[in-house]
């Protein structure tokens, strides 16, 4: 059996974003979390297929469009990525939006706005456009705070390494420059893909992180390692790991609201008060915590991002069942 699958890639500051605009299957559930869990038990290879090698590759990462599930919503998208189905994906989402308008896949009801039916919940993307093209898109992401503060675990090749956890659509682990950790700079991408992992293990081995709201939403999937910016008007610097290799390209939307979140927990930051996140390579994300929030028992933020995405081509991909590498594979 053959099965078609037509893309449009691009990428959202240097982070890549597959849209997956057609040959998707049917999905079942009365919400984007029902689908999601119906797509990992049947349809996971679909992921696999386009998101690894030798169709994909180590930080590939992507969206599946369906209709949404809720009546207050315009589109519901699936994340999808080398790692697997995240409930959010910041750059993601600006370059779905971005490829969605652009290429006529879907008619908002106010024109500007975008509300996204997620797996994390409703999101909001209001969207600039410069003639036909989108010229940058702020999302309204759903509400982040900060989960645990001053954890600390040992890693091989460090030492003892303290870091806070905050949520943005996923649980980060935000590691700030300390003794054993000079910051960002100090660090080759091959020394957070070989740090990373440890760390995030041993997080999870010793502590416990769920949504207060959702079950589903549970466990460290990222960390962040932050320094001291390098392009001005940058307000912090930050390279997110996740998945078994990938670094972010882009700053992060999930990241820079969950950074954000801790930053107002921790009175860095305030309500209303720009926070410019750059990347690892040298992009950048303008973030606001636009207003406060409470998620079960956390004081919470609702972050706003901003970003750019453009894109790249037209990608018809098929996947052969004839093909020995049908559902893609990965290097580890």
């Amino acid at each position: 059996m053959k099965s078609t699958f037509f893309c449009i890639d691009g990428h959202t500051c240097g982070n890549p974003v597959r849209v997956v605009a057609g040959g998707a299957p049917v999905l079942e559930g009365a919400n984007m979390i029902e689908r999601r869990a119906h797509f990992l038990r049947e349809f996971d290879w679909i992921r696999t297929a386009l998101m690894f090698e030798p169709r994909g590759h180590e930080v590939m990462s992507g969206s599946i469009l369906y209709p949404p599930t809720r009546p207050d919503c315009d589109l519901a998208i699936l994340f999808i990525e080398v790692s697997g189905c995240l409930p959010m994906c910041g750059h993601g989402t600006i370059g779905t939006v971005t490829t969605a308008i652009e290429h006529g896949l879907v008619r908002p009801r106010e024109p500007g706005v975008l509300r996204l039916d997620t797996p994390a919940g409703v999101v909001v993307a209001r969207y600039r456009m410069n003639g036909e093209h989108v010229d940058s898109v702020q999302l309204v992401n759903v509400p982040s705070f900060l989960h645990s503060r001053d954890l600390s675990v040992e890693v091989e090749g460090l030492g003892e390494i303290h870091f806070d956890v905050a949520y943005g659509g996923n649980f980060y682990a935000i590691v700030e420059p300390q003794r054993n950790y000079e910051g960002l700079h100090a660090l080759k991408p091959s020394d957070i893909q070989r740090l990373s992992p440890a760390l995030r293990q041993k997080a999870n081995e010793k502590y416990t992180f769920v949504h207060p709201e959702s079950d589903a939403i549970r466990g460290l999937s990222h960390v962040m390692w932050t320094g001291e910016p390098t392009v001005e008007g940058a307000s912090a610097r930050n390279a997110v790991f996740y998945g078994d290799k990938a670094i972010d390209r882009s700053p992060c939307g999930t990241g820079t609201s969950a950074r954000m979140a801790q930053r107002v927990a921790k009175g860095q930051l305030k309500i209303g008060e720009r926070f410019v996140h750059e990347s690892i390579i040298g992009t950048l994300f303008e973030g606001v915590p636009m207003e406060a929030a409470r998620v079960g028992d956390f004081d919470a933020i609702v972050p706003g991002i901003e970003g750019w995405a453009r894109v790249t081509g037209h990608n018809t991909i098929f996947v052969d069942d004839r093909d020995p590498l049908a559902h893609g594979f990965l290097l580890k």
